[in-house]
């Protein structure tokens, strides 16, 4: 029988000739290397435009009344932060450990501002109430407003999920050092990592913010220990800590042993707290300065006294002290104005005494510079490059230009509000923002000549 393994041999030993391909083949191999071809270019430019986009320098941007850097990646949502100060209390009621993401509501009819901040010449944020819960984006009354040309119009944006000041409750007042990252406070405590979108209760472990500022890439607050009712939460205080933190993230922790605990046994006084470029300062209840770096490279000390200069005095509603207002030209050059004496009970007959010093050592030892017009009872103090002094009275706003002596009442375009105003403050040496000290007016008065004339701005929605 014939071995069938020889045919598998000769087979194998035969040539073989290959197949040809199907018609078509070539030409589709050849659309397919132009089609990944194309895809690769496609995806090196795309990562050369990233590249591009990511080099472009993003403007620094001011805040009252300094520099700041540009802004920051944002904190993730849904994650609330804590702070440990020492203190009495029961804890923070509005405090919760999820964030919610409000919608974008309308600016109300009737919104109230009680604060505002600026991060440029023309971006700023206004907070308030509105006056009726059917007007309010949730259940809780407090609003947000942003402006991006300056107070020509305005927009409503997220907001807190609280209300007004009520005790320990609540917030009035706002503050963002970039576009990213703000702080609403007063007397509670919110922070936003994301411009505003999202808002994230801190927890104060019961003690109360009456005052908030922020400079460069940190936030310095005074949280205090505080028996106040209503919308009088900075009253009854009787011990002050000054805390800071790194403004991208809720790591606070005192600036010094000199600035903890800060009191001098009166219940009934506040504290300041003024920041520069590169110095901050603190006056204590009991007339005491405080000052050191803002950047938090070294604890605050005690650089001087003013005792036998004036008395601090008892918090305004919002904090605020009413003797003594605090000012900066620049880190070392400080203005202070001692008010004392007030009297009448109508923005038309009220006079105060108002004294005015200068120091250019950094509150080592102080000048007089003057006297400002007796008319009107001073609510709040700002210190320009170009203006020495710009006051806030329930009359209206008193100016001393810089190098002067001579007191001017600033030119108001529209009748001024009822009461005067509240708060001054300067965005650059032309550019400043007040709010009358009735907040139903429902403005923000705006000057661009150095506080020598101001119009008021509306806060309604575009």
């Amino acid at each position: 029988m014939a071995d069938r393994r020889d045919d598998v041999d000769a087979w194998l030993s035969e040539r073989i000739e290959s197949l040809p391909p199907p018609p078509g083949t070539f030409e589709l191999i050849k659309r397919r290397a132009r089609r990944r071809k194309f895809r690769k270019l496609a995806l090196t430019a795309s990562a050369a435009a990233a590249i591009v986009a990511a080099a472009v320098t993003v403007p620094q941007v001011v805040n009252l009344p300094v520099l700041s850097p540009s802004p920051r990646p944002s904190v993730a949502a849904g994650q609330s932060r804590t702070v440990t100060p020492t203190g009495t209390g029961q804890g923070n009621p509005e405090y919760s450990s999820a964030a919610t993401v409000p919608p974008s509501p309308a600016v109300p009819p009737d919104f109230r501002p009680t604060s505002v901040t600026f991060v440029s010449q023309d971006t700023g944020w206004v907070i308030g109430q509105a006056s009726s819960p059917g007007h309010c984006a949730t259940q809780f009354c407090t609003s947000v407003a942003r402006t991006n040309d300056a107070g020509k119009t305005w927009t409503g944006v997220p907001a807190p999920l609280t209300g007004g000041p009520d005790g320990a409750t609540g917030v009035s007042k706002i503050r963002f050092l970039d576009l990213v990252d703000g702080w609403a406070f007063g007397p509670g405590l919110f922070v936003t990592h994301d411009g505003g979108q999202i808002w994230t209760p801190v927890n104060t472990h019961g003690l109360r913010v009456t005052a908030l500022e922020t400079v460069g890439n940190r936030v310095f607050a005074v949280f205090a220990s505080c028996t106040g009712s209503g919308p009088a939460y900075a009253a009854r205080c009787t011990s002050f800590t000054l805390y800071s933190s790194p403004a991208a993230s809720e790591d606070w922790a005192p600036v010094g042993a000199a600035t903890t605990g800060l009191t001098d046994g009166a219940a009934s006084e506040a504290v300041s707290l003024t920041l520069t470029g590169s110095l901050g300062y603190l006056l204590a209840p009991d007339g005491t300065l405080y000052a050191g770096p803002v950047d938090g490279s070294a604890a605050w000390q005690r650089v001087g006294s003013l005792v036998s200069t004036c008395t601090v005095g008892a918090p305004q509603a919002d904090g605020q002290p009413t003797g003594a207002l605090l000012g900066a030209v620049s880190p070392r050059e400080l203005i202070l104005a001692c008010a004392s004496g007030s009297s009448g009970g109508s923005p038309l007959v009220s006079k105060q005494r108002k004294l005015i010093f200068s120091s250019p050592n950094g509150g080592a030892s102080w000048l007089q510079m003057g006297t400002a017009p007796a008319g009107g009872v001073a609510y709040w103090l700002a210190a320009s490059l170009t203006n020495s002094v710009i006051l806030g009275t329930d009359q209206g706003i008193d100016v001393l230009p810089r190098g002067d002596i001579s007191w001017q009442m600033a030119t108001l375009k529209e009748a001024g509000p009822a009461g005067g105003f509240g708060y001054v403050g300067m965005t650059t040496g032309q550019q400043g923002v007040a709010l009358p000290a009735d907040p139903s007016a429902g403005t923000v008065w705006f000057t661009f000549d150095g506080g020598l004339t101001w119009a008021p701005s509306p806060v309604v929605g575009s």
